[in-house]
Protein backbone atom coordinates (compact mmCIF):
# COMPACT_ATOMS: atom_id res chain seq x y z
CA UNK A 1 0.00 0.00 0.00
CA UNK A 2 0.81 3.56 -1.00
CA UNK A 3 0.32 6.10 1.20
CA UNK A 4 -1.53 9.72 0.05
CA UNK A 5 -1.14 12.95 1.48
CA UNK A 6 -3.99 13.65 3.49
CA UNK A 7 -3.68 9.53 4.89
CA UNK A 8 -4.14 8.97 8.50
CA UNK A 9 -1.22 6.61 9.50
CA UNK A 10 0.01 4.64 12.78
CA UNK A 11 3.71 4.15 13.77
CA UNK A 12 4.88 1.18 11.34
CA UNK A 13 2.51 1.94 8.86
CA UNK A 14 3.77 2.08 4.81
CA UNK A 15 4.26 5.00 3.35
CA UNK A 16 6.52 4.28 -0.16
CA UNK A 17 10.02 2.98 -0.67
CA UNK A 18 12.77 4.71 -1.09
CA UNK A 19 13.49 4.82 -4.58
CA UNK A 20 10.55 7.24 -5.33
CA UNK A 21 10.92 9.49 -2.18
CA UNK A 22 13.02 10.69 0.98
CA UNK A 23 11.93 10.32 4.56
CA UNK A 24 11.52 13.54 6.42
CA UNK A 25 9.78 14.44 9.80
CA UNK A 26 7.83 11.64 11.41
CA UNK A 27 9.24 9.02 8.58
CA UNK A 28 11.89 6.52 8.51
CA UNK A 29 14.05 4.31 5.96
CA UNK A 30 13.22 0.56 7.14
CA UNK A 31 15.53 -1.26 4.23
CA UNK A 32 13.93 0.54 1.50
CA UNK A 33 10.50 1.22 2.63
CA UNK A 34 9.37 4.55 4.18
CA UNK A 35 7.11 3.73 7.32
CA UNK A 36 5.66 6.13 9.72
CA UNK A 37 7.49 6.93 12.59
CA UNK A 38 4.47 8.80 14.65
CA UNK A 39 0.56 9.17 14.50
CA UNK A 40 -0.51 11.39 12.29
CA UNK A 41 -1.31 12.74 8.57
CA UNK A 42 0.61 11.87 5.62
CA UNK A 43 1.95 15.05 3.46
CA UNK A 44 3.77 13.96 -0.15
CA UNK A 45 6.18 17.25 -1.06
CA UNK A 46 6.33 15.94 -4.71
CA UNK A 47 8.66 18.82 -5.98
CA UNK A 48 11.50 18.22 -3.69
CA UNK A 49 10.41 14.38 -3.03
CA UNK A 50 9.73 14.11 0.33
CA UNK A 51 7.51 12.38 2.60
CA UNK A 52 6.34 13.19 6.11
CA UNK A 53 3.72 12.79 8.82
CA UNK A 54 2.65 15.46 10.19
CA UNK A 55 1.61 14.39 14.13
CA UNK A 56 -1.45 14.56 15.44
CA UNK A 57 -1.98 17.75 18.03
CA UNK A 58 0.52 16.72 21.41
CA UNK A 59 1.59 14.21 19.89
CA UNK A 60 5.09 12.84 21.99
CA UNK A 61 8.42 14.07 20.47
CA UNK A 62 10.07 12.50 17.71
CA UNK A 63 14.00 11.79 17.39
CA UNK A 64 15.19 13.56 14.12
CA UNK A 65 18.57 14.61 12.79
CA UNK A 66 20.20 17.48 14.95
CA UNK A 67 17.95 16.95 17.81
CA UNK A 68 19.85 17.44 21.26
CA UNK A 69 19.30 14.37 23.79
CA UNK A 70 20.39 13.31 27.07
CA UNK A 71 20.86 9.44 27.65
CA UNK A 72 23.72 6.94 29.90
CA UNK A 73 26.28 5.36 28.68
CA UNK A 74 25.43 1.46 28.74
CA UNK A 75 28.56 -0.08 27.01
CA UNK A 76 31.75 0.86 25.88
CA UNK A 77 33.07 -1.45 23.41
CA UNK A 78 36.23 -0.83 20.28
CA UNK A 79 35.42 2.11 18.28
CA UNK A 80 31.70 2.44 19.72
CA UNK A 81 29.52 3.33 22.68
CA UNK A 82 25.86 2.79 23.69
CA UNK A 83 23.51 5.08 24.75
CA UNK A 84 20.39 4.77 26.30
CA UNK A 85 18.35 7.72 24.90
CA UNK A 86 16.46 8.97 28.11
CA UNK A 87 14.80 12.17 26.24
CA UNK A 88 15.19 14.98 24.30
CA UNK A 89 16.74 18.36 25.66
CA UNK A 90 14.82 20.98 26.77
CA UNK A 91 11.53 19.22 26.04
CA UNK A 92 9.30 17.87 29.06
CA UNK A 93 7.40 15.07 27.72
CA UNK A 94 8.75 11.31 27.58
CA UNK A 95 9.59 9.32 24.30
CA UNK A 96 6.97 7.04 23.51
CA UNK A 97 9.54 3.84 23.24
CA UNK A 98 13.13 3.15 24.62
CA UNK A 99 15.77 4.06 22.13
CA UNK A 100 19.41 3.19 21.96
CA UNK A 101 21.93 5.04 19.93
CA UNK A 102 25.54 4.74 18.98
CA UNK A 103 28.32 7.53 19.32
CA UNK A 104 31.42 6.33 17.08
CA UNK A 105 34.84 7.40 18.63
CA UNK A 106 35.43 9.42 15.31
CA UNK A 107 32.12 11.52 16.64
CA UNK A 108 33.29 11.55 20.16
CA UNK A 109 35.70 14.58 20.38
CA UNK A 110 37.38 17.12 17.38
CA UNK A 111 40.49 15.92 18.55
CA UNK A 112 42.11 12.58 18.32
CA UNK A 113 40.87 9.53 20.75
CA UNK A 114 43.28 6.71 21.31
CA UNK A 115 40.14 4.95 23.25
CA UNK A 116 37.13 5.78 23.74
CA UNK A 117 37.00 5.15 27.30
CA UNK A 118 39.20 8.50 27.52
CA UNK A 119 35.72 9.88 26.73
CA UNK A 120 32.76 7.85 28.49
CA UNK A 121 32.23 5.09 30.63
CA UNK A 122 29.41 3.06 31.59
CA UNK A 123 26.91 5.09 33.80
CA UNK A 124 27.51 8.33 32.26
CA UNK A 125 25.21 10.89 31.72
CA UNK A 126 25.80 12.66 28.65
CA UNK A 127 24.22 15.35 26.05
CA UNK A 128 24.69 14.09 22.38
CA UNK A 129 23.32 15.55 18.84
CA UNK A 130 21.53 12.79 16.40
CA UNK A 131 23.07 13.08 12.97
CA UNK A 132 21.24 10.33 11.49
CA UNK A 133 17.97 8.26 12.41
CA UNK A 134 17.59 5.02 10.47
CA UNK A 135 15.05 3.36 11.63
CA UNK A 136 13.90 2.77 15.27
CA UNK A 137 16.76 1.10 16.62
CA UNK A 138 19.78 2.75 14.40
CA UNK A 139 20.55 6.48 15.44
CA UNK A 140 23.99 7.59 15.21
CA UNK A 141 24.57 10.51 18.06
CA UNK A 142 28.45 12.55 18.34
CA UNK A 143 29.49 14.44 21.10
CA UNK A 144 32.55 16.47 19.21
CA UNK A 145 30.47 19.88 19.73
CA UNK A 146 31.68 21.69 23.37
CA UNK A 147 27.93 21.56 24.66
CA UNK A 148 28.03 18.22 24.11
CA UNK A 149 29.33 15.48 26.06
CA UNK A 150 29.03 14.24 29.35
CA UNK A 151 26.91 16.42 31.97
CA UNK A 152 27.37 13.38 34.99
CA UNK A 153 30.32 11.51 35.20
CA UNK A 154 30.28 7.68 37.44
CA UNK A 155 33.17 6.58 39.14
CA UNK A 156 34.14 3.61 37.85
CA UNK A 157 35.53 2.22 41.03
CA UNK A 158 32.65 3.09 43.62
CA UNK A 159 29.84 4.65 41.39
CA UNK A 160 29.67 8.12 43.05
CA UNK A 161 28.90 10.74 40.86
CA UNK A 162 32.30 12.70 40.24
CA UNK A 163 33.10 16.48 40.17
CA UNK A 164 35.27 18.30 37.35
CA UNK A 165 38.85 19.16 38.30
CA UNK A 166 40.18 19.47 34.94
CA UNK A 167 38.93 20.37 31.14
CA UNK A 168 38.74 16.87 30.28
CA UNK A 169 39.13 15.57 33.97
CA UNK A 170 36.90 14.60 36.93
CA UNK A 171 37.62 12.94 40.10
CA UNK A 172 36.02 11.30 42.94
CA UNK A 173 34.83 13.25 46.15
CA UNK A 174 34.13 9.67 47.65
CA UNK A 175 37.30 7.54 47.06
CA UNK A 176 40.21 10.05 45.30
CA UNK A 177 39.45 8.42 41.84
CA UNK A 178 40.90 10.36 38.83
CA UNK A 179 39.30 9.33 35.39
CA UNK A 180 39.15 11.48 31.89
CA UNK A 181 36.26 12.50 30.32
CA UNK A 182 34.92 14.60 26.94
CA UNK A 183 33.17 16.55 29.31
CA UNK A 184 30.19 19.12 28.23
CA UNK A 185 30.35 22.65 28.96
CA UNK A 186 26.92 22.26 30.91
CA UNK A 187 28.74 19.37 33.03
CA UNK A 188 26.66 19.11 36.49
CA UNK A 189 28.51 19.80 39.89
Amino acid sequence: MKAKSGDFVLPGDLLGVSEEFVPSEGAYDDNGDIKAMVVGTVSLDDKNKRILVLPQAGAPPVLNKNTTIVGQILEVRGQRALVKIHYIKDNPRKLVASFVGGIHVSQADKGYLAKLTDAFHIGDLIEARITKVVGLDNIDLKTSQKDLGVVKAMCTRCRHFMKQTGKNEVTCPNCDNKEKRKISVNYQV
